[in-house]
């Protein structure tokens, strides 16, 4: 059952990449608000950065525990 879920084809390519590349990207999106804030850039606030921690450590547990369940 997991396995058809992790593997469901999305414009060809399995939903589990897609789960992959936005997980990536939300913790480089969350490295880089810090890192500006650090700089003295402000143009996104200090606050965003543990909502945009929240949602890729969300993604990340959709995306390992996908991985996971589908060969469970």
């Amino acid at each position: 059952m997991f396995a058809e879920i992790t593997y469901a084809p999305i414009l060809g390519k399995p939903l589990i990449l897609y789960l992959g590349v936005l997980t990536l990207l939300g913790f480089l999106i969350t490295a880089s608000v810090a890192i500006m804030n650090l700089r003295g850039i402000h143009t996104i606030p200090f606050r965003w950065h543990m909502r945009c921690a929240a949602v890729s450590i969300a993604l990340a547990l959709v995306h390992g525990s996908l991985g996971i369940l589908a060969y469970w």
